[in-house]
């Protein structure tokens, strides 16, 4: 089932972002986790696609076995940093083979040792070249892309930013995916700001539970998010307490997601870090209002 028939509907729902295995020896509890987060019937899951590639080929064994085990529709990641086209045409072909018909296109992190280097003669230097492609390939997939509430690190501004998110989904996106955030004002400035720009696909917010304090620095090094102070405060009380820091992270992420059901929002992607007791627990919390 099309994503995008999914989340126009008006009852409100939770989905899962799991990722696949960096080796082949971990490939069996990797797709063991998969599988107890796809027992819990999500709206559907998406399987992120390592940077560079790294564990691409494991992307789409994780998306089928998903879907053809409990049935929940996937939505397989496709990156293309230093992909030339060859490479991206037969991950498509094989995309289209897997039957999997919803395709998150991102342009993907820059691998550490290309940074600084000359990408103009690269074949997709942005997301964009990548839904053009994904679209003259099978105009039925439907494609999701990223945005960024808190602006694109490599953007000038946030004006320049919608600008290009814009072109982005003028050349296919059919929904948006946010980065994570912490505040919840942040996401509906930028709601407000793009149906200004024109901008009218559906978009999905992105929640990260943080369960523990050392995934602070990397939230704040992958995206860049603003920490309010109220989550600050309860990283600097529970974060030396592993349980009692999970058990905070996860109201914080519940407590984020109750507010975006209460002001329209009706559909939240969480991402579950490949940890079963952790979404349990939050679609737990949330049973009674997606009458689970």
């Amino acid at each position: 089932m099309k994503i995008i028939d999914l989340i126009t509907k008006s009852t409100l729902s939770l989905s899962f972002e799991v990722f696949p295995p960096k080796t082949e020896t971990s490939f069996e509890s990797v797709k063991a986790a998969t599988e107890e987060i796809a027992k819990l019937r999500p709206a559907f899951m998406s399987v992120t696609y390592g940077a560079g590639g790294g564990t691409s080929k494991y992307t789409l064994d994780i998306a089928k076995n998903i879907k053809e085990l409990y049935g929940v529709p996937t939505l397989g990641h496709l990156t293309c940093v230093s992909s030339d086209k060859e490479t991206v045409r037969q991950k498509i072909e094989e995309i289209k083979a897997s039957g999997i018909e919803n395709v998150m296109a991102l342009r993907g992190d820059i691998p550490g040792e290309l940074e600084g280097a000359d990408r103009s003669k690269w074949d997709y230097r942005h997301a964009i070249d990548l839904v053009l492609e994904l679209k003259a390939a099978n105009p039925d997939f439907c494609i999701g892309g990223a945005c960024y509430p808190e602006i694109h690190p490599e953007s000038a501004n946030q004006k320049e930013d919608i600008k290009y998110l814009k072109e982005k989904v003028d050349a296919g996106c059919d929904f948006l995916t946010t980065q994570m955030f912490f505040d919840n004002n942040l996401l509906y400035n930028f709601l407000y700001k793009i149906r200004e720009a024109g901008i009218t696909v559906p978009v999905i917010p992105g929640i990260m539970p943080i369960t523990n304090a050392n995934q602070v620095a990397r939230a704040i090094k992958l995206s860049g998010s603003f920490m309010p102070q109220r989550f600050k405060s309860l990283v600097d009380k529970f974060g030396s307490d592993p349980l009692a820091m999970k058990q905070a992270g996860i109201a914080y992420a519940t407590d984020q997601i109750i507010d975006l059901y209460a002001n329209g929002i009706t559909d939240v992607h969480v991402y579950s870090m490949n940890k079963p007791d952790v979404a349990e627990k939050i679609q737990s919390n949330l049973c009674d209002m997606l009458g689970k």
